[in-house]
This record gives structure tokens, sequence and C-alpha cells, in this order.
């Protein structure tokens, strides 16, 4: 199966997904709502994954955040966190049918997600919370990541679509590629106010802009 297709699951692809894992069990909820492209479905879930294994507990404001399938999937791997906001300037008209197909097989998740369609600009944060983007793009990333560093509160996201004729690249671009000019210049970024910082990807079979940048308040600094 071609994980980066942009095609969307549906019922009929419901038997790649036969398994009792949690992946195959949330890709069948994905595949019954119809809506949400292949390759959108394994993005969330390995970010989701390496950011699990990070950071624990906590609001998660899903920034950015489509149809909220990011959000959703940490909300499984972590009962201690007590809720989940997905927001964006749009919320999809079909992304409640994806939360109502999750929360039919996981009736845990019902009331702990809020969608909520709003300028990123707009929504309150605190230092307890944890911020997650997945391409968000150009310089929405840039956003995504002065809004956490305002509240002082832990960070993820996976960049893409980078506009290098306005973002900063650090005066790197004569050793590395631009696109990874700028995002090690947003890692040196939150370095510099204060943030540990954690790089890892996710399988770039799913998507070239595979880089995942991680960070949280550094209590030692």
């Amino acid at each position: 199966m071609d994980r980066s297709s942009r095609n969307r699951l549906n019922e009929r692809l419901l038997p790649y997904f036969a398994g009792d894992s949690l992946f195959e069990r949330i890709a069948r909820a994905v595949c019954r709502a119809g809506c949400l492209p292949r390759k959108e479905l394994y993005e969330a879930w390995e970010v989701a994954r390496r950011v699990h294994r990070r950071f624990r507990g906590g609001r998660v404001v899903d920034l950015a955040a489509g149809h909220g399938l990011l959000a959703q999937i940490l909300l499984l791997l972590d009962r201690d966190i007590p809720e989940a906001l997905a927001v964006d300037r749009r919320i999809p008209d079909n992304a409640p049918l994806l939360a109502a197909q999750l929360s039919s097989d996981w009736p845990g998740l019902a009331g702990r997600l809020t969608f909520v369609e709003q300028d990123i600009q707009q929504v309150s944060l605190t230092a307890d919370d944890l911020v997650v983007s997945v391409h968000a793009c150009g310089g929405l990333t840039d956003l995504v990541l002065e809004r956490a560093l305002a509240a002082g509160c832990r960070v993820a996201v996976l960049p893409c679509c980078h506009d290098l004729r306005a973002a900063d690249g650090g005066g790197l671009q004569g050793w590395l590629d631009g696109a990874l000019a700028v995002d090690v210049t947003r890692a040196a970024l939150l370095r510099a106010r204060g943030y540990r910082v954690y790089t890892q990807t996710i399988p770039s079979d799913i998507t070239p802009k595979n880089r995942l940048l991680m960070a949280e308040p550094d209590a030692e600094r």
C-alpha cells in the first residue's frame, strides 16, 4: 500500500487493516468515515507515536488541525490527557463524522475533544498545554512555535511548504538545503529561548516533509 497516497480511505480498504493493533483499529474507523486521505492517517499516527513517547499529560491543542486526527490519536494513546482542542480557521464539514466513528469504537473519547473554528492567534494557551501541528504550511509553523513559546508550553511540529523567500534560514543556506536550514534555525530559536529540543523523522515513504521538531521548557536553564 502506498502510504503517501492522497486518495481517501474508504470501506473498500478495510481488509488491509484486519488486525487487532491500535493502528489498525484506528485505520478501520478512518475507512468507515471515508473522508481522510491515506497519507494523513499515516502522518498523524507516526507523529502521535513519537510525541507520546516524549510528552505525557496536559491538554492537547492541535493547531491547523484539519480533521483533528492527531489530537484524537494522542487522546487514545494517553489516558492522562484530560481534553484536546482541534483548532483551525475552517473545520472540515466531515470532521465530526470522523470523530463519531472513532468515538463509536472508543466511547471514552466522547466529551474529550472540542473542535474550535478560530484563528490560531486567538487561542488561549497555558504552560501545561501540549501544542501540536502537522504540516502547518510555511510561516504558519513559525506562528505555531511562537504561540507555544509565548505560553511556555511543550510543542511538536512537522513543518512543510517552506517559504524560502520569507523564512529565516539563519544564513545557513550556503551549507544546507534551504528547507533544512529553516528547520535548523527553528530548532536554534527554541534552544535560545530556553527550550530543550528533540529532533526526529517520520518515514520518508509517507512524506518527504518528514522532520519532526519537538521541544519543552528546559527546567535546568
